[in-house]
């Protein structure tokens, strides 16, 4: 907080003070207290929420309810500094508390990592069902949830590791009392702050009312898992049909305002860049010819969209009979899927291997997407051996353009395994936005800075 009225206040005072106005202070405290007041109504300083995001949008919404309530505020007081002044004013704040998201998520990130700042989970559900929860918050660092011990209901081992708790009985029903005194007394032993349900046929209706009434009665909060998996929030609306609680999952995008916004700024985006990097396309072409026999540009078969194949244009990297010698080399294959990655492929040119460190080599598929091959953010774009081997969850990454990045860069490119990727991939397609385009080509910039995985 102290750093969004720094970053609101500071600024107006000073701009205000140029400008001659003859309350710079008291604009200074308005505006300091506005941008709280917006911040704190729309509870960004909750727990729940400080630290969860690094989006720039929520920031944006925030900032322009400020403009509008400043506006009007302006307006009442007759204050006289001229508007796009007094506008240019408030720019610090929100780049100020944008930055500080930031700061705020990598440093909650690091925290979890070690273990800190987490809510302690008790899981209840069907050994099963349970298990599932647990390998799966196990997997990841980037929630809040650290599992502590688990419920199983009914009988059935469980592999995890995590502590017992206690047990339910197996039946449709249960028992009433016996339910609730259980579940409070695990949740009370092991520290608990939250209970979450893995629901099946033997934890649900009635039975999960009265374990629900039970810890609500203690304060207790209580959280089921529908069952899905990598299913963007933005997608989720929460319905009430005849007193029953009903998920609505929408589509994923697939035409509109977004698409066309898309659409748009790949072909200028693509027209843009090769127009501005051209003297660099120069320098890199005389580095790769200088290096080592050849063309200094590599075509390849790549499959797009809905499995139509295309000419992906990457500069060259390797050797004149790379190919070829890919064979031989299969048996080095450091990936553990379908693709082929090594560390240090002998292939690799020594040109080749710092235009791979800066991700250099990917520049001319600038001109795949101003030809609609591509688009600037999207799967990777695969072999078709690679496709001929997809099963049908692996073939839904073909129901979107490939992309020059994406997700799989930003995350750790050849250091992903293939599940990884695939997971990523299909998060993606599932998820899109024009806003999660924009937030991963910002991104990848530090991904290409940072060169890890880029081999």
């Amino acid at each position: 907080m102290a750093v969004d009225v720094l970053g609101a206040g500071l600024p107006v005072g000073l701009v205000f003070h140029a400008a001659q106005q003859n309350r710079p202070f008291y604009c200074a405290l308005a505006a300091a207290v506005a941008w709280t007041g917006v911040q704190g109504l729309r509870r960004r300083y909750t727990a729940r929420a400080l630290g969860e995001s690094r989006g720039v949008l929520p920031v944006l919404h925030d900032w322009l309810i400020l403009i509008g309530v400043l506006a009007v505020a302006r307006i009442l007081t007759g204050e006289s500094t001229p508007r796009l002044a007094a506008i240019g004013a408030l720019l610090p704040a929100l780049l100020v508390t944008v930055a500080r998201h930031k700061l705020t998520f990598r440093h909650l990130s690091a925290a979890r990592r070690e273990a800190h700042a987490v809510s302690r989970v008790l899981v209840i559900g069907e050994p099963d069902a349970a298990e599932h929860v647990i390998a799966h918050l196990a997997a990841r660092t980037d929630h809040p949830y650290v599992v502590v011990g688990v419920v199983p209901v009914g009988a059935g081992s469980l592999s995890s590791g995590v502590p017992v708790a206690a047990r339910l009985a197996g039946g449709m029903a249960g028992a009433p009392n016996g339910d609730a005194a259980a579940v409070l007394g695990a949740v009370h032993s092991h520290n608990a702050d939250l209970v979450l349900v893995a629901p099946g046929a033997r934890i649900a209706g009635e039975r999960l009312r009265r374990v629900a009434w039970a810890l609500h009665d203690e304060g207790l909060e209580l959280a089921v898992f529908p069952g899905l998996v990598e299913i963007s929030v933005k997608r989720l609306e929460t319905l009430s049909a005849g007193g029953l609680a009903v998920l609505r999952i929408a589509p994923p995008v697939g035409r509109g305002v977004q698409t066309l916004l898309k659409s748009v700024l790949d072909r200028a985006g693509a027209a843009v860049g090769l127009l501005l990097l051209s003297p660099l396309f120069l320098g890199v072409v005389l580095a790769i010819r200088f290096g080592s026999r050849g063309p200094a540009f590599y075509s390849q078969r790549r499959i797009g969209r809905d499995g139509e194949p295309f000419v992906m244009w990457k500069f060259r990297t390797m050797v004149l009979d790379a190919d070829r010698l890919k064979a031989d080399l299969a048996g080095a294959n450091e990936n553990d899927g379908l693709m082929f990655k090594m560390r240090r492929d002998p292939r690799v040119t020594r040109v080749g291997r710092l235009l791979r460190r800066a991700s250099l080599d990917e520049l001319p598929q600038l001109l795949n997407v101003l030809t609609g091959s591509m688009s600037l953010v999207g799967p990777r774009p695969p072999l078709p051996e690679e496709v001929a081997r997809y099963d049908e969850v692996e073939l839904r990454r073909l129901s979107v353009r490939p992309g020059m990045t994406g997700l799989w860069q930003i995350s750790g490119r050849s250091d992903l395994s293939w599940d990884e990727t695939i997971q990523l991939d299909l998060q993606y397609v599932d998820n899109w936005s024009f806003t999660s385009d924009v937030d991963v080509m910002g991104r990848t910039l530090r991904a290409v800075v940072d060169g890890r995985g880029a081999y």
